[in-house]
């Protein structure tokens, strides 16, 4: 193990591995529940926006933008604790996630669970917690 793999893996510095695109991978929980909220991605400025304010901060991949959760919904994320995995190329955030976490207007990302319909190993989805906490047509007016 190279020098800079034990510091990153058992040092106390915070130093993100970031891909070729720059990002890292960030998972969101309640943590009050426990649910997974979303999954989506951090460049080094949404990073150091999200320790700073105490807010999630994230870097949209299909708009090429930086955004703060919840500036254009109200559905914001207060972050109460930030954690990376061993090798610093994901993080994980425990936040108190005011209204829905999708842009769909659902609590979770993680509405839908995969099943098999038949012998033929053929998957499907099936809804399940998909109650939708508000509108996105009204909220995301374009």
């Amino acid at each position: 193990m190279s020098s800079s793999s034990v510091e990153r893996e058992e040092g106390l510095a915070f130093l993100p591995k970031f891909d070729a695109a720059g990002l890292v991978t960030c998972v969101t929980t309640d943590a009050a529940s426990g649910d997974v909220l979303m999954v989506a991605h951090m460049n080094d400025e949404a990073l150091r926006r999200t320790v700073a304010t105490g807010e999630a901060w994230y870097f949209s991949r299909s708009r090429n933008a930086l955004w703060r959760k919840g500036e254009s919904s109200g559905q914001t994320q207060r972050v109460l604790e930030m954690r990376t995995d061993c090798d610093q190329d994901a993080v994980w955030l425990r936040v108190e996630q005011l209204g829905a976490a999708c842009h769909t207007g659902r609590h979770s990302c993680f509405y839908r669970k995969v099943e098999r319909a038949d012998d033929s190993g053929q998957a499907r989805l099936v809804f399940v917690d998909a109650e939708r906490l508000f509108d996105p047509a009204s909220v995301y007016r374009k």
